[in-house]
């Protein structure tokens, strides 16, 4: 699935809008991580409690936004974007929320063509000639 925050692809054509699509979590912080990062955060620096709960949370989130995109239909998902927010003293929320399309890679020659989608075409049509089975044999004509 290919994954962009820009509105369009360069180099591919989107040609099927399946519409926003969104993965949600919603995470309470436990306590023991939560008084560890709070003696943490006397000192200054980096919280790497947060930090991975952050990081788990965005990768759930993005692999459900996956999901709901290839059940609709959709290789390509473009205005990607995350959002949070905190919910109570310990709850936070996490969102990734994007549009699910349906992209072709341009080929060689098309305007806005690219080395990677010139590529992609070139690599698909030759996985297809591969996949194309041979002609059955021609049985010997007996007289």
């Amino acid at each position: 699935m290919l994954i962009v925050t820009s509105n369009e692809i360069p180099g591919h054509r989107i040609d099927a809008v399946f519409g926003e699509v969104m993965g949600l979590t919603v995470r309470s912080r436990d306590i023991g991580s939560q008084m560890l990062a709070g003696f943490r955060s006397l000192g200054g620096g980096e919280l790497p409690e947060m930090t991975k709960a952050l990081y788990e949370s965005r990768q759930e989130v993005m692999a459900r936004m996956v999901n709901e995109a290839q059940q609709r239909g959709a290789n390509a998902i473009v205005a990607m974007r995350f959002d949070t927010s905190e919910m109570g003293t310990n709850w936070t929320e996490v969102c990734a929320y994007g549009t699910a399309v349906y992209v072709l890679p341009l080929g060689e020659g098309e305007p806005g063509a690219t080395g990677q989608s010139v590529y992609l075409t070139k690599t698909a049509a030759q996985q297809q000639s591969q996949q194309t089975p041979p002609s059955p044999p021609v049985p010997p004509t007996q007289f």
